[in-house]
């Protein structure tokens, strides 16, 4: 088989996994922004369904690498620079915030719906062994969502796409989908997001960064805040 006809297969078969793979994650996706838009669900049952839901991704993706013959490297799982990685995500994580705070607050002034004080009281932690399993989601979700959408997702739509602006944009769109819950601004906002954590991905070929910074930026409303509450 010559060269050209080897790319084609091996774009078929990527095509086919991450057809799969959204499969899987989509509908997941939608039945979360069905739980929390019903907020029938206490934040225990809500925090437990997220984890095994992400655990279980997170290692549907590392199969598919194992299948492939692919290092987690591929996906930016690389320690060599960690102090420095992890210090550059601490470093920008205030300034994204306060530019994620005034990009929310200018969504709501063009009229676009906000339900983050509706969701707020579904996914606050009111006791010590909420705030225990807040800390476990907050650290699982960091990781397997900067795992699957800054690694995995745009590796594939890269390949997919030939073009890393497009892998950026398709990536952080699909990670916006689980947040339609939150309301039009919020997923307008969290779309913005996407972007800025897989072009930080992009700058630092690391996930480490994006790891970090998205830890905090969960921690301080689901962790810090509400041990400050409890008395």
């Amino acid at each position: 088989m010559d060269e050209p006809a080897i790319r084609s297969e091996g774009r078929r078969k990527e095509l086919f996994e991450v057809a799969i793979f959204l499969l899987l994650i989509v509908p997941s996706m939608i039945i979360s922004y069905l739980a929390f838009g019903k907020a029938k669900f206490g934040f225990s049952f809500l925090a437990i369904s997220v984890i095994l839901r992400d655990i279980a991704l997170t290692c549907l993706v590392v199969f598919f690498l194992w299948r492939d013959g692919e290092p987690l490297a591929r996906l930016g799982w690389k320690f060599t620079r960690l102090k420095q990685e992890a210090a550059l995500g601490v470093a920008l994580f205030l300034p994204i915030l306060f530019g994620e705070t005034i990009i929310q607050k200018v969504f709501e002034w063009f009229g676009l719906t906000s339900n983050l004080s509706r969701v707020a009281r579904l996914l606050i932690p009111k006791s010590p062994f909420e705030i225990f399993l807040a800390c476990i989601l907050v650290t699982v979700v960091a990781v397997a969502e900067e795992t699957i959408f800054r690694g995995y997702l745009m590796l594939r739509f890269n390949n997919l796409t030939g073009s890393i602006a497009a892998a950026v944009l398709i990536s952080s769109v699909v990670f916006s989908i689980g947040h339609g819950y939150e309301g039009a601004a919020n997923l307008g906002t969290v779309g913005i997001l996407g972007v800025i954590l897989a072009l930080i991905y992009v700058w630092r070929k690391s996930l480490v960064a994006p790891v970090v910074l998205h830890f905090l930026i969960d921690f301080v409303p689901l962790v810090l805040l509400p041990l400050s509450r409890i008395k």
